[in-house]
């Protein structure tokens, strides 16, 4: 029996793994939808595309495996933007699929129904590739292409526009063979030599560790082992090494205490970082400068220069590089750890702990509360001022457990969806997702998109009807504050009303008590925080 072509990608989509779509049906998608009713793949439908994005944002950095999103041409694309947008600044595996206007009408501009000009090209900025499909029978290539793209570059949004013509097209009955995935790119052996010479003869050592390294954690782990030296993990890195561990450094490297030893030191080895701002210069005093010898690893050729210029360059997958580097240290009979790693990494630390902005405390007490009730969990970030400070302390219990929007594009309402996609991804592992009340309103209908699909996720919000940070930045430079009292809804009633669970904590020891008991519930709980005390909190 023929298969249409929009039949047979949901078998490639199977066949390449993916079990999970998110996306809202429309009339320009609805030969998608043939297919998947007879698949395995679950379907989930948020209530806005932007979640959609989000959703499968927050699956792909919870599992490592791309997130994948079908929508409309036109509204549903521009939607879901935004998330590409997101996913393309921190490097997540995205694979998004929308349709199109009929091939004979492309770039017309008739008023056809979402029609939207240069589609692909508005996307240049938020996808490393976008493709039109314009015959059924190249699907199998392209999206091997799309899944190749995904895997062996660095991960980023890439992009498929089917037109309505080419999604009903009959392509037979049969199952293409898929190719084997490519290999991912390795080191140069002549330029690992060069690094671990500079490594050997290094006194003085340091570790920037990014999130292009977050699935070599056993690499990394020996890598800080044979070298000594302390060890900074940025925001997409974080759980790379465990609590605790002697010579991490943490969320340093945006303090003044990190910078010093960095000039300082004889050699740093920088891996899947791009010395972004974000990560770097958090208080806005400028990104660090490199004493000696700098070294980068990065699969990416174009961001190996990005804001600080290498002595040597590696374009590598980081467990690869990283695999042959560790070999190339244990080979030397120069290489010994750095004796004073770890006296450095405590005095470091104990800098970076009298440096703290004065109301650190109480965000890095909601973490560990949160690690105490819910041991192992994954904890989603919205652009929010408590995440901003827990960026700088709190210390995953493993990779892929701490993500937020607050680096890289930085966009608001991420939190909530990105939970659920989290959620939908590892089942096994309590979600928690923290907002402010601001940002929480920006895709607070996906609360019932968590209800509707039973979805356990705790949302956490900090009430203080107002974009605090916002109207504190406006105080600061004289400006009456215009535009930044926002008051939510009533979230007792707006939780209820979407089918969740509603607790009120006025103590941070109170949210505490309320996750303990979220597992038991069965289904969404938001926690509203809401105090006088703590009323500066955003």
């Amino acid at each position: 029996m023929t298969q249409t072509c929009g039949e047979l990608l949901i078998r490639l989509l199977e066949a390449h793994g993916v079990d999970t779509v998110f996306g809202i049906p429309g009339v320009h998608t609805v030969e998608l939808y043939r297919g998947l009713a007879r698949s395995s793949i679950r379907h989930v439908t948020p209530r806005h595309e932007q979640g959609a994005g989000f959703m499968a944002d927050g699956y792909a950095r919870a599992t490592g495996r791309p997130g994948v999103c079908l929508c409309i041409t036109g509204p549903g694309m521009t939607n879901v933007a935004t998330a590409m947008g997101q996913a393309y600044a921190d490097s997540i595996p995205m694979l998004v699929i929308s349709g199109v206007n009929r091939r004979e009408t492309l770039g017309l501009n008739q008023g056809r129904l979402h029609e939207m000009r240069g589609q692909r090209e508005m996307l240049a900025g938020v996808a490393g590739f976008s493709h039109t499909l314009l015959a059924a029978d190249n699907l199998p290539e392209v999206l091997s292409r799309a899944f190749a793209e995904l895997h062996a570059r660095r991960p980023r949004p890439v992009h498929i526009e089917i037109p309505i013509d080419v999604m009903n097209a009959p392509v037979g009955d049969g199952m293409p063979k898929l190719p084997a995935p490519p290999s991912r790119p390795g080191p140069d052996p002549e330029a690992i030599e060069r690094a671990a010479v500079k490594i050997a003869q290094a006194k003085r050592r340091a570790l920037c560790l990014g999130g292009g390294a977050a699935d070599a954690a056993a690499e990394v782990g020996d890598l800080v082992g044979l070298t000594g030296a302390p060890a900074m993990l940025t925001v997409n890195a974080r759980g790379l090494l465990a609590p605790g561990h002697p010579l991490l450094l943490g969320g340093a490297a945006s303090f003044e205490a990190f910078h010093d030893y960095l000039a300082g030191a004889d050699v740093c080895l920088a891996i899947g970082t791009e010395f972004g701002e974000t990560d770097y210069d958090f208080f806005g005093r400028g990104l660090p400068a490199f004493g000696a010898e700098l070294i980068r690893i990065d699969i990416d050729p174009g961001q190996i220069f990005a804001n600080a210029v290498p002595d040597v360059a590696i374009i590598s997958d980081a467990a690869l590089a990283l695999r042959a580097l560790n070999d190339a240290l244990r080979r030397r009979r120069d290489m010994a750890p750095q004796a004073d790693g770890g006296a450095i990494a405590a005095g470091i630390r104990v800098a970076i702990e009298k440096a703290l902005p004065a109301d650190t405390g109480q965000y890095s007490r909601l973490a560990e509360t949160i690690r105490a009730a819910l041991p192992g969990a994954i904890i989603v970030g919205d652009s929010t001022k408590p995440v901003y400070h827990m960026n700088n302390t709190y210390q995953a219990p493993a990779a892929r457990t701490w993500f937020n929007s607050s680096t890289g594009f930085g966009t608001l309402g991420y939190g909530l969806p990105a939970a659920i996609g989290a959620k939908l991804g590892r089942a096994d592992a309590p979600v928690v997702a923290i907002c402010g009340d601001g940002g929480f309103q920006f895709t607070a209908s996906e609360l019932m998109t968590a209800s509707q699909e039973g979805v356990a996720v705790a949302v956490v919000v900090w009430n203080n009807t107002c974009y605090r940070e916002i109207r504190d930045w406006m105080t600061g430079a004289d400006i009456d504050p215009v535009g930044v009292d926002v008051a939510p809804p009533d979230l007792d009633l707006f939780a209820r009303s979407m089918g969740a669970g509603y607790v009120r904590a006025e103590t941070v020891e109170a949210i505490g008590i309320a996750l303990s008991d979220f597992p038991r519930q069965g289904g969404p709980v938001l926690i509203e925080y809401r105090s006088e005390r703590d009323a500066k909190w955003t």
